[in-house]
């Protein structure tokens, strides 16, 4: 809901009344501010590799007062802890994993595919499979597993087979239609970053959900059967499909916005669609998907900002006075501004968005969601918030 008007953020007044703010909030405060912060961090804090100019002002302005913050991004492909050191270099501010939350953090928590076989999907070589693994999932394939072992599945990658080989892993079952009680079953699919070929991926993909019990090899004779719900599709013990990050877009070196994860999930519901029928034979394609905008991606950042918020202040949190707003600050009005938007918090926490112009929204256009306020970077961010807070008095 768009409370306030806009007001340009370089204006006379706003400058004036930001920096009457910060005058007398430079030294920490004695008292507990009831508000928090949650970071996108591409096109907010950095863009592709490099820093934005003031997000290192920003930050280490709030660790001075103890203003708890966390990072909440729909990227990934790489272990929190390796990230979390990359961001504390390149910002220049100490962040520990526990203020930090990517796309497929929340898959840590999927105890019951621990012991299963499970897809791994997207991102750099096979880094992913290497995050799942940490995450304590003890049998993890690839898309390119199955092409080194199998290069008739996708033939329009054996170009790429050289460089898979330098990461690739043996099966732990053959593909074997004929005997598909001992061939490979998949019982989960997890999309944890962009994919990087999106033929093999969504090729893959495609047989898993169209095979019998994620049986790979197989294909299930429900498929099309007009008499089941969803026409027979995904009915026979095909695994669960999750997406981590519903992006279409996202702010890299380049200067127009990149697709992201949703361009290749886009995609592949095209695939789908084209395949089965799609919605005009009433079939859907279906899946989970994670990540802002979605309720439960911000009930999980909002438990880390009070955990967080607890230690950071060094009191229990049923002691503490409750915390009243959060600024989610970001550059994507479809993820950062409408999650912020449209959250419930069942804390009764007001959340509240602000966009910044440092990344994927274009100043001078409509924001297809619109936030409660318009700034320039990520230091305006702050200030203006700041100024909301009265934190000064």
């Amino acid at each position: 809901m768009f409370r306030k008007p806009w007001r340009a953020p370089h204006c006379r007044t706003y400058r004036r009344n930001a920096h009457r703010a910060l005058q007398t909030a430079t030294a920490p405060r004695s008292g507990v501010p009831q508000f928090a912060f949650a970071f996108d961090i591409d096109g907010v804090l950095v863009r592709s590799s490099d820093a934005l100019p003031r997000a290192h002002k920003a930050l280490s302005f709030l660790q001075s007062q103890r203003i708890p913050f966390i990072l909440l991004t729909n990227g990934g492909g790489k272990h929190e802890s390796e990230r979390v050191a990359d961001l504390s270099s390149k910002l220049g501010v100490d962040i520990d994993t526990n203020m930090f939350i990517q796309s497929h953090t929340p898959f840590a928590g999927m105890d019951r595919y621990k012991d299963k076989t499970v897809m791994v999907v997207g991102g750099e070589a096979d880094k992913c499979r290497d995050v799942a693994q940490a995450y304590g999932f003890k049998s993890v394939v690839t898309p390119a597993d199955i092409l080194a072992a199998y290069p008739e599945v996708w033939p329009f990658s054996e170009q790429f087979l050289p460089y898979y080989r330098t990461f690739t892993r043996p099966l732990p079952a053959p593909i074997d239609s004929s005997s598909p009680a001992a061939s490979l079953r998949i019982d989960a699919i997890f999309v944890y970053n962009d994919p990087r070929d999106w033929g093999l991926d969504a090729q893959i993909i495609k047989d898993v959900l169209l095979s019998s019990r994620g049986i790979l090899g197989t294909l299930s004779t429900k498929n099309g059967n007009a008499a089941l719900p969803n026409n027979g599709y995904q009915q026979d013990g095909q695994p669960t499909l999750y997406f981590s990050n519903p992006d279409l877009l996202w702010a890299a070196k380049y200067h127009l916005p990149r697709l992201g994860q949703g361009g290749f999930r886009e995609a592949f519901e095209g695939i789908w669609a084209a395949i089965t029928g799609g919605p005009a034979k009433g079939v859907q394609l279906q899946k989970v998907v994670m990540g802002k905008p979605y309720q439960p991606t911000y009930e999980y950042a909002e438990q880390r900002i009070i955990s967080h918020r607890s230690r950071l202040l060094g009191q229990d949190k049923g002691r503490l006075a409750p915390l009243r707003r959060v600024y989610m600050v970001g550059d994507n009005p479809e993820s950062d501004i409408a999650g912020g938007n449209n959250y419930k918090s069942p804390y009764g926490t007001d959340w509240m968005s602000v966009l910044v112009q440092t990344g994927v929204f274009v100043h001078g256009t409509t924001p297809s969601h619109q936030p409660r306020q318009i700034v320039g970077d990520v230091w305006d961010a702050v200030r203006w918030a700041v100024s909301q807070e009265n934190w000064q008095q």
